[in-house]
């Protein structure tokens, strides 16, 4: 499965160097000089001859020649992007890696996106309230995002005392909503 990591933003400079959304806990381990990163495939962007309208693709994976924080902002140069027009050509393209290259977390308390997408949601009682469909990162707390059985969604603040148990391995997540949280 891949997993975003970041998103590709504008350029920064002449030399090629672009911002990127940050999207992972783990920046400095993720876009490590060296690092190569897989693209969403699907991302486009300007046309590269106007005249042609043929929109520039991004290669299938890029390669961090350098990376610099810079006004709070992550800044990384690419292998093969050496100017601002090729930068402008990765805007919005999103950057992703394999889950299988991610280490899940040693603390147990802590656990990546993907494990979490897909699992059964129940309370204490064993009642079904739905499934995981994804974890929104908000600024308070993290979210799991509930698929409903009756199709609505419904946000879920992951703390402990709404949350008190993840069981990766029954496929399942207890949550214990306080009243109306459902219902929002």
């Amino acid at each position: 499965m891949l997993l975003i990591i970041g998103r590709i933003g504008k350029p920064h400079g002449i030399r090629g160097e672009v911002t990127v959304e940050v999207r992972t806990d783990e920046p400095d381990l993720r876009f490590a000089v060296g690092s190569v990163l897989r693209t969403d495939p699907t991302a486009a962007s300007a046309p590269a001859d106007p005249a042609l309208g043929d929109p520039v693709r991004a290669p299938e994976q890029l390669t961090v020649e350098s990376v610099r924080w810079h006004s709070g902002r992550l800044l990384v140069a690419f292998e093969g992007v050496y100017d601002r027009d090729h930068a402008e050509a990765l805007r919005g393209t999103l950057l992703q890696v394999d889950s299988a290259d991610v280490a899940e977390p040693t603390d147990p308390d802590e656990f990546n996106d993907h494990q979490l997408v897909g699992l059964r949601v129940v309370t204490p009682a064993g009642e079904p309230l739905g499934e995981v469909a994804r974890i929104d990162h908000a600024p308070a707390s993290d979210l799991l995002v509930l698929r409903r059985p009756e199709g609505r969604t419904a946000l879920i603040p992951f703390v402990k005392a709404i949350v008190p148990e993840v069981d990766l391995a029954a496929g399942r997540v207890v949550v214990d909503p306080p009243a109306g949280l459902l219902d929002l």
